[in-house]
């Protein structure tokens, strides 16, 4: 081996050498606090569900009321469930309340806060669309 070749080698085993022992050096005592956790329940989040629980209720009502005249449910993961009636519908609701109560937890649990709080106005957003394409039809 040449002078250069084994200079090379010796400078690369060092750096690696240096590398590996410059990871072992934690700077626990220089790191910042960390933050406090937002909490999942709050008034936000308190008036937000409610008004989806009550455009879910709606959308229920609405839908059991298209059912009856001779309309049909669009949505074919659902549609089981709501043309057994009343019963059913109630059973329909709570799955879509709660897959969406569920949804922004899992966003909030995973720390994704601003997905979670767009992800919750959209589904605002979509119920009340539910719900006016409901009311369009019946009339």
């Amino acid at each position: 081996m040449t002078l250069q070749i084994q200079m090379k080698l010796f400078f690369s085993i060092l750096l690696l050498t240096v590398a590996l022992h410059a990871q072992d050096f934690t700077v626990s005592k220089f790191a910042l606090p960390s933050a406090p956790k937002p909490r999942f329940w709050t008034v936000e989040k308190d008036i937000e569900f409610g008004l989806l629980a009550g455009l879910v209720a709606a959308d229920g009502i609405t839908t059991q009321r298209g059912l009856d005249e001779g309309l049909r449910e669009v949505n074919p993961l659902l549609r089981p469930l709501v043309t057994r009636g009343v019963g059913g519908q109630a059973v329909a609701s709570t799955m879509s309340l709660g897959s969406a109560l569920g949804f922004a937890y899992v966003l909030h649990r995973t720390h994704h806060y601003k997905v979670e709080r767009v992800a919750t106005r959209l589904m605002l957003v979509d119920a009340s669309g539910v719900v006016i394409n409901n009311i369009v039809r019946i009339r």
